[in-house]
């Protein structure tokens, strides 16, 4: 079974994963650049005009990181040595604050590698110096393999330096009995200048090679290929790319590719603690690895989940199969888990309007929401070819009533929205609110000719066993269009995400 888990790759690696079960580790965590991390997501189907949702951000300069620095203390003397030195030089407290925090998540990552795994670090140049020490220490020198320089073309131009265009991957095994498979890379052989060329009696071409020394001959079979250096040529993504998903951290898979294969074998267990979007596991899934990823943006999950599925649809029984093959980990799963996190929301946890806003009906939330006098967010659906139309949501995660209903009603009238869905735990639900509801009328486009409610209250419970708003679903007769394929998990209920 193939894992995503939503939370702090810390927590995840001290209680979910087991020692010595993931086969190759590559990770690529957010530098320290200061730069806010955004992803961007759309509408319901995620082709509609972009609305922009922080997910996280590099406040790395923000974390008190003490506690992990204790931590590490039990964990791994000489990583809190180093550490407390950089602590007392003149560098920035978020230096060593995400050093700290690297360094602990590294410690434990390696607890989890087999004996034959591997272990992939990327980093830029600013971070790649002290993080190489800590993976020293860590791993130890005699296991570091190499450091990996990713050339590409795009990006990085200034006036006052040279065009920054490369990054930092640095490479180490657990131990010196690691895999890899350097003939799944390998690069063309180009013919030597003074050896000699010739056919064999399979038509295979080679040259061969004397040793001066002992007269030994050498061939080497020019379709073999060659050994790949430790420099790539991979140009980076640009916005025209079909790879694309608007993440602007995001790597192309044929560079998880090139790693993926080299240092892992079909049906081994592939793990990205920093996921993203996803592109590891994709990478991962196309090369026929299991895989792990793991990512503390909730937004980040919903993403990878869409992105492996969006590969296989109109493909039925290879859908399902993927799906069936996916966990979800984090998530409220079933009325205790939610009514948990209705109670328990704080600053350090998603919100219970982002889970059912986001997640359980792949909406956008409305930032500028104030109080109970906005809206909790929306969702957009085509009503023809050209035109869209909009259904805000509001949530209310405990006791409620005709009067919060009539005040929502209110504000959907105010946004000119085309429907409004008032969601709430069934227990709150009283005849009164069901009346008012519908006595707010249908929606009809002209094109269908079903009715549907202006005003819908859809429950927590609904949600959860894969109900949601009803709304028309615009079709362009002139193209045939595919099967909804209703998702699945393992227990026979609807997903989280659908």
């Amino acid at each position: 079974m193939n894992q995503l888990y939503y939370g702090d790759n810390l927590e995840v690696l001290q209680s979910s994963i087991e020692d010595e079960s993931i086969d190759l580790i590559y990770i690529d965590p957010p530098f320290n650049s200061k730069r806010a991390y955004n992803v961007l997501f759309e509408s319901i189907d995620l082709t509609d005009v972009k609305a922009q949702k922080e997910a996280f951000k590099d406040t790395w300069s923000k974390v008190i990181y003490f506690d992990e620095l204790n931590q590490i203390m039990d964990l791994n003397r000489d990583i809190y040595k180093y550490l407390k030195t950089l602590d007392e030089l003149p560098l920035s407290k978020g230096v060593v604050s995400y050093l700290t925090l690297m360094a602990h998540r590294i410690i434990y990552m390696r607890e989890k590698l087999k004996e034959s795994g591997s272990f992939y670090l990327h980093c830029d140049p600013t971070m790649s110096h002290y993080l190489k020490i800590i993976c020293d220490l860590i791993f130890g020198p005699r296991n570091f393999r190499n450091e990996i320089v990713w050339c590409y073309e795009i990006g990085g131009r200034g006036k006052k330096h040279w065009a920054k265009k490369h990054d930092i991957i640095l490479f180490y095994s657990k131990t010196e009995n690691f895999f890899f498979d350097w003939h799944s890379v390998a690069s063309p052989r180009k013919p030597g200048t003074h050896m000699k060329r010739a056919i064999d009696e399979n038509n295979r071409e080679y040259q061969e090679k004397v040793d001066a020394k002992t007269g030994k001959v050498y061939r080497y079979y020019l379709d073999a290929g060659a050994i790949p250096p430790d420099w790539w040529i991979i140009q980076q993504l640009n916005r025209e790319d079909s790879e694309r998903l608007g993440y602007p951290t995001q790597k192309p898979e044929a560079l998880l590719e090139k790693i993926i294969s080299a240092s892992s074998k079909k049906k081994q267990v592939v793990a990205d603690f920093f996921c993203g979007c996803g592109t590891t596991v994709a990478a991962a899934q196309k090369l026929g690895r299991k895989w792990i990823g793991v990512d503390i943006s909730h937004l980040a999950i919903r993403l990878v989940f869409d992105r492996l599925l969006s590969l296989y649809e109109g493909k039925p029984k290879a859908y399902g199969k993927i799906l069936n093959n996916i966990e979800i980990n984090g998530f409220p799963k079933d009325i205790a888990s939610a009514k948990d996190l209705a109670e328990k929301t704080d600053k350090s946890r998603m919100k219970f309007q982002e889970w059912v806003v986001e997640i359980m009906m792949k909406g956008v939330s409305n930032p500028k929401r104030v109080g109970d006098g906005g809206y909790d967010g929306y969702l957009t659906f085509n009503k023809s070819e050209k035109e869209k139309d909009i259904i805000i949501i509001e949530v209310k995660s405990g006791k409620c009533g005709v009067g919060k209903l009539r005040s929502f009603i209110t504000t959907v009238q105010q946004e000119k929205a085309n429907f409004g869905v008032f969601v709430c735990f069934q227990e709150f639900i009283t005849p009164e609110m069901e009346k008012l509801a519908k006595q707010q009328g249908y929606y009809k486009p002209e094109l269908w000719g079903n009715k549907f409610d202006r005003i819908q209250i859809v429950t927590v419970e609904d949600l959860l066993a894969g109900k949601s708003v009803q709304f028309p679903v615009f079709q362009n007769i002139t193209f045939k269009t595919a099967t909804n394929i209703p998702i699945k998990n393992e227990n026979n209920n609807h997903s989280l995400f659908e």
